[in-house]
C-alpha cells in the first residue's frame, strides 16, 4: 500500500495512505527509492525551524533519490524510467537572482520540497521536472539519496575554488564534512587536513583522502595557521572561529553550517587585517547540483559508507531519534518507502 509520513504540527505525525498525484504540465512523478534525514528534518519535527521556513501539515523529505514513472505535458517522455535526484528550492525563475543562477536567493520568497511543499517521505513525489537531475543508469540509488547534502558542499567547493597543490582543510566530521573531504581531494591538494571533535572519524577521513586528522579539543594551540582554503561544516560559532584560525593571510573560508541565532561570530578586525575571503552557503544552486551529479557519475564521490541505517516509513519517529542521539555509530539515516 502506498503511504506517506505527515507531520501535522511539531511533535505530531501520522502515517497516512498516499495517493500519487498525477503530473500536470511541466511536472514529473517520481517513485521514491530513499529519503534521507538531516538535522533540519529534526528541527521540523520538534518545531525549531525558523518562522517562514516550514508550513504544517506537510510530508517531509528534501534529500531523496528515485525513478521517474510519469511526466506531464511539455516534459520529454525520455525521462520516464530514468534514475533521478532533484533540487529542493522551488525558485520563481524570473527574478533577478534566478536569472543570475543564484536560485537559492530567489526574491519571490522561500519555497522548498519537504519544508513548505510535499516532500519525499512517501511512496511517490510529484514536482517540477525542471528540478530533476538525471543519474547514470547503473548508479546506486541508495548512495544517490545523499546527493542533496553533497550538492550543498559542492556549492562550497565551487566557491572555495581550491587549486591543485593548495593546502586545504575541513572543519567538521559529519556527513557534510566527509563530502567536503571528497570534493577537495578531487582537486589534487598538497595537503588535506580534517579537524573535528570525534576521533572515530579519523579512519573514514583518511579513507576519503585526508592526509592528516586533528581532534580540535586535544590540540588547542597546536593547530596550523597557514592553509589556503578551509571549508567549515560543523554548524557552530566555535567551528567557524577554528576554521578562520587555520587560514594563512589572504586565505579563503567557506561557512556551510548554521549556528544558533545570536552566536558570537568571527572577529571583523581579524578578517580585515588578515584579508580573509569569506563565503557562505545555504542550499545548492543548479550549477552545484550539476557538478555533484558529474562527480558522482565519475566515481569520485562515494556516499554509501556514510549510510548506517535504512528504515521503513513507519519508523519515522525512531529515525528522528537516531539522528539526534549523538551516537557515533549513527551516520546517515534513510527512510525506504519500499521496506515493510
Amino acid at each position: 500500500m502506498s503511504t506517506a509520513v505527515v507531520v501535522e504540527a511539531p511533535g505530531r505525525h501520522r502515517l497516512v495512505p498516499h495517493e500519487p498525484r498525477q503530473p500536470e504540465a511541466g511536472e514529473a512523478l517520481v517513485r521514491v527509492h530513499a529519503s534521507g534525514i538531516c538535522g533540519s528534518d529534526r528541527e521540523l519535527y520538534q518545531g525549531n525551524r525558523p518562522e517562514g521556513y516550514v508550513r504544517y501539515p506537510l510530508t517531509p523529505g528534501h534529500e531523496w533519490s528515485g525513478t521517474v514513472e510519469a511526466v506531464g505535458a511539455g516534459v520529454p517522455s525520455t525521462l520516464v524510467g530514468r534514475k533521478v535526484v532533484g533540487e529542493g528550492f522551488r525558485n520563481c525563475q524570473v527574478c533577478d537572482r534566478c536569472h543570475a543562477g543564484e536560485t537559492t536567493l530567489c526574491t519571490a520568497g522561500y519555497e522548498e520540497t519537504g519544508f513548505t511543499q510535499p516532500g519525499a517521505m512517501a511512496t511517490t513525489l510529484t514536482l517540477p521536472a525542471r528540478l530533476l537531475h538525471v543519474l547514470p543508469d547503473d548508479c546506486d540509488l541508495t548512495a544517490a539519496a545523499l546527493l542533496e547534502p553533497a550538492a550543498c558542499i559542492a556549492a562550497a567547493a565551487l566557491k572555495a575554488n581550491a587549486r591543485p597543490g593548495e593546502r586545504v582543510a575541513v572543519v567538521g566530521t559529519g556527513t557534510l564534512g566527509m563530502f567536503a573531504v571528497q570534493f577537495l581531494k578531487a582537486g589534487s591538494p598538497a595537503e588535506l587536513l580534517v579537524v573535528g571533535t570525534r576521533p572515530d572519524r579519523a579512519g573514514m577521513s583518511r579513507d576519503f583522502g585526508a592526509t592528516d586528522f586533528r581532534t580540535k579539543d586535544a590540540e588547542k594551540g597546536a593547530l596550523p595557521d597557514d592553509f589556503d582554503v578551509v571549508i567549515e561544516t560543523a554548524g557552530s560559532a566555535d567551528a567557524a572561529r577554528t576554521a578562520a584560525a587555520l587560514l594563512r593571510r589572504g586565505g579563503r573560508l567557506v561557512l556551510t553550517g548554521i549556528p544558533a541565532p545570536g552566536a558570537d561570530g568571527l572577529d571583523p578586525t581579524d578578517l580585515v587585517v588578515r584579508q580573509l575571503e569569506v563565503h557562505t552557503v545555504f542550499g545548492a544552486p543548479p550549477d552545484a547540483w550539476a557538478h555533484t551529479v558529474r562527480v558522482f557519475g565519475a566515481g569520485l564521490l562515494d556516499p554509501l559508507p556514510l549510510v548506517t541505517h535504512e528504515l521503513p516509513l513507519a519508523e519515522f519517529p525512531h529515525a528522528i531519534e537516531l539522528v539526534g542521539s549523538g551516537d557515533p555509530k549513527v551516520g546517515k539515516v534513510l527512510l525506504r518507502p519500499s521496506l515493510p
